[in-house]
């Protein structure tokens, strides 16, 4: 089991855009999908803006295990703006996904919201529908925090195949496409 880098990621995320017949642009459309629909996306991906590549190819890894992320910059219902309405809605969509994703990026560690997010998904989602997904560098690195030690965390097979896991702290590991459905 190793932690994605940011060029296996990026990889999988083309090779997936090439064999597949979703892209970019449709997925933008997605959220707006949902809100006319009244349904909510699978799961809530807590992530820092400064990643948006990393947010793209997460989220084209998702699709193609059969699930839907919300992303909060994607929402046209959101604020211009953070404020306390923010709080309310990132709260609302915490609470209604099935499943919370932590992108845990060093952006995204040092990020206020998204700790705050983290936070708020520990208490609702914790310990079976909540997980890490650290990318780490291309060198292989990645800095986590000591208290991100408590989650699951997603992380590939290995190096050489494109399939995914969920490792509880515990040892226990889920195939991703099967943990994303439970």
């Amino acid at each position: 089991m190793a932690i994605i880098t940011r060029a296996k990621l990026e990889g999988v995320s083309k090779k997936i855009l090439e064999t597949k017949s979703f892209s970019h642009s449709l997925m933008v459309n997605e959220s707006k999908e949902y809100k006319q629909k009244g349904k909510i996306p699978d799961v809530f991906l807590s992530h820092s803006h400064t990643d948006v590549k990393d947010v793209e190819w997460a989220r084209d890894l998702l699709k193609e295990n059969s699930s839907t992320a919300y992303i909060d910059w994607l929402d046209s219902s959101m604020p211009l703006f953070t404020d306390a309405n923010t709080a309310k809605k990132l709260k609302d969509y915490i609470k209604g996904c099935k499943k919370f994703i932590f992108l845990a990026t060093g952006s995204a560690i040092e990020s206020k919201w998204c700790n705050w997010e983290l936070g708020y998904g520990d208490a609702y989602k914790y310990i079976a529908n909540i997980a890490l997904f650290p990318i780490a560098d291309n060198a292989g690195a990645w800095k986590g925090a000591e208290y991100l030690k408590i989650y699951p965390r997603i992380e590939e097979s290995d190096h050489w195949s494109d399939l995914y896991h969920v490792i509880y702290p515990d040892g226990q590991k889920f195939e991703l496409s099967m943990w994303l459905q439970a």
